[in-house]
């Protein structure tokens, strides 16, 4: 009697489980990012689908080369639908890595950012990244590894002593200020 229990406990637990399943087709269809969101979804990453989801968004590669030094950014496109458009220069970046922009990215659910949203946005890429991050992986050391490296460490830093350092680098930096006039 406890295995027929047992079984029907694991078959409604699969079924469940399928039924809130999100169909990464929905959001893009590039593999490497459809990897890098499966890896979020598995980390139960809930709000960066949420937000995807409700605002419709499409998640690409994308050349941002005439935009600066952009990792990646949340736009539309001709038709004013939402799409995140990820810097094509780091499409061979590790899944863990991408999953950090897209996660960042989802948070951005404004039409014109402010700092709260930004900071919002960037303790979610920094704190992706550290739940994703594998001690055994050497990861490149690239642009993208040192952003992320260094977010995670004002991450950990801002929840060790309970001051937001995220915030404060964002607040301090020439770009943003004049992004949003501080």
């Amino acid at each position: 009697m406890k295995n027929v229990f047992f079984t029907l406990f694991v078959l409604v637990a699969l079924t469940v489980t399928q039924a809130f399943a999100y169909n990464m087709k929905d959001f893009t269809n590039d593999a490497k990012i459809m990897s890098a969101m499966q890896l979020l979804e598995q980390s139960g990453e809930s709000e960066v689908f949420a937000n995807l989801k409700r605002n419709s968004v499409k998640v690409k590669f994308y050349n941002l080369s005439g935009y600066g030094n952009v990792y990646a950014t949340n736009s539309y496109d001709p038709s004013g639908r939402r799409v995140i458009l990820i810097n094509s220069t780091y499409a061979n970046a590790p899944v863990e890595q991408i999953a950090c922009l897209i996660a960042h990215e989802s948070m951005h659910v404004l039409k014109k950012p402010t700092l709260q949203e930004e900071t919002i946005a960037t303790q979610k890429e920094a704190a992706t990244w550290v739940r994703l991050k594998r001690a055994s992986v050497t990861y490149p050391q690239s642009k993208l590894t040192k952003r992320l490296d260094k977010l995670a460490d004002l991450h950990l830093a801002s929840r060790a002593d309970g001051q937001n350092h995220i915030q404060t680098k964002i607040a301090s930096s020439s770009f943003y200020k004049s992004q949003f006039g501080i």
